[in-house]
Formats: structure tokens, C-alpha cells, sequence
């Protein structure tokens, strides 16, 4: 049986976009409430009944929603530009070697904004 799992975290963060223009709103420092869905793929293992444990995608999370709640993304090693689609990579490439089942992530910057990266 072939399923999907999500795990969501949420944090406050600020940033600003060097890449528009200026005088664009997205350039001034402004925070968003983020969400960031991290879905994983694969075929549950019928001796267990289940594809990864919740509670295994949430430790490997932690440490990413530590890393950034409460910052300035900008200030964050990789994330120099960081809009919705960097910040869905920079996500990913801290996930993928420890979750080969990684499909997507989302990342939510307000309630009508979101981008998905799928590692390609």
C-alpha cells in the first residue's frame, strides 16, 4: 500500500528580498507566521502497518524550526535571499539524506502564499 505522510511546523521569522526592486514592499524587513508541510512517500511496511513514524519526522524538524524561529532568515547561512522557494530547498537539502521517503516541501508565508519544492 503506497501512501502519503505530512508533517507540518510553523515559526515567526522576518526577512527582507534583496532581489526586488526597490521601494517594492517584499524588500522592506517585514515577518511572516510560516508554515513549512514536509510530505513523505512510500509503501508502508505491512509487518508495522505504517510508512515512518510521526514522532521521527518531528525530531528531524526540530532542530530545523530552532534554527529558524524568531530570526532574521536573512542572517542564516544559505538563506541570504530568502523567499518561499529558497527557504522550500534550503528545507529540503537539510532533510533529504536522513528522509529518503522526502517528496515535497511546502512553505506557507501567509494563507494565500505558498511554494513547493520536490528536489528536482
Amino acid at each position: 500500500m503506497r501512501v502519503s505522510l505530512s508533517k507540518t511546523i510553523d515559526f515567526e521569522s522576518a526577512h527582507w528580498l534583496p532581489s526586488f526592486p526597490e521601494g517594492h514592499k517584499c524588500r522592506r524587513m517585514h515577518g511572516h507566521s510560516f508554515k513549512v508541510d514536509v510530505v513523505i512517500e512510500g509503501e508502508v511496511d505491512p509487518a508495522l502497518g505504517y510508512l515512518r513514524d510521526f514522532g521521527e519526522i518531528k525530531a528531524l524538524l526540530d532542530p530545523i524550526k530552532h534554527e529558524l524561529d524568531h530570526r532574521v532568515l536573512n542572517d542564516i547561512d544559505g538563506l541570504e535571499n530568502p523567499t518561499a522557494e529558497m527557504l522550500a530547498k534550503w528545507v529540503w537539502d537539510r532533510l533529504a539524506d536522513d528522509l529518503p521517503e522526502l517528496s515535497v516541501v511546502r512553505v506557507r508565508e501567509t494563507c494565500t502564499s505558498e511554494a513547493e519544492y520536490r528536489g528536482l
